[in-house]
């Protein structure tokens, strides 16, 4: 993009009716061709000549009736995430793609939106309270993680009969460390620890 090899698509009207052919994102164009291709081929121009980059140019009915598919076939897909509820569980900006992807916009915002485009930042997802249940999701887990390792570790040092084996595997070590592991994992600050990781998918039978 920065060295213009890249062409924007752009939407447009036809006979009243609008062809998101914005949908395409970006296309390589000419200068692309020439600066690429021409180390593979003496005449790059004659074999992708503009019609073949733009093949609107070739028959713009049939380019709006495959776009027409394209628009539809995007509807149709976002819809079922919706139908299943699947779309609560998304991430913002896939979130805002859904809604686009069904109803053209996402809270009155088209896809080339500054507010849009920004939710696909690190920091803005990283901000986002999608993220903030992903973090607790994965203290949840590892809470009751170390709290089965402690209380599994603590019966099997009480059992006398198991005094020999503890003593041998140094089962007390063991539980000294599983205790700082939960009292670490059970502390405010660990979270913030957590912040840049995937976190975990904060659903209730895991939790």
């Amino acid at each position: 993009m920065a060295n213009h090899y890249l062409e924007k698509c752009e939407d447009f009207e036809w006979h009243g009716n609008k062809v998101l052919a914005g949908r395409l994102g970006y296309r390589i164009n000419v200068r692309f061709v020439h600066a690429f291709f021409g180390r593979m081929f003496n005449h790059p121009h004659v074999l992708f000549a503009e019609e073949m980059l733009k093949p609107e140019l070739q028959d713009l009915e049939v380019f709006v009736d495959g776009m027409d598919n394209i628009v539809a076939t995007q509807k149709r897909v976002a819809k079922m995430y919706f139908d299943d509820g699947s779309v609560k569980q998304a991430c913002p900006p896939l979130k805002a793609l859904l809604h686009i992807m069904r109803d053209d916009q996402w809270e009155a915002r088209g896809l080339d939106h500054p507010e849009v485009r920004r939710l696909f930042t690190r920091d803005n997802l990283l901000a986002s309270d999608w993220y903030a249940a992903r973090l607790a999701a994965k203290q949840k887990i590892d809470r009751r993680l170390w709290r089965r390792h402690v209380d599994y570790l603590d019966r099997f040092m009480k059992r006398t009969s198991h005094a020999d084996e503890a003593t041998r595997l140094n089962i007390g070590d063991r539980l000294a460390r599983a205790r700082r592991a939960l009292e670490n994992v059970e502390a405010a600050s660990y979270v913030e620890g957590l912040r840049g990781t995937l976190g975990a998918e904060p659903i209730e039978a895991y939790l």
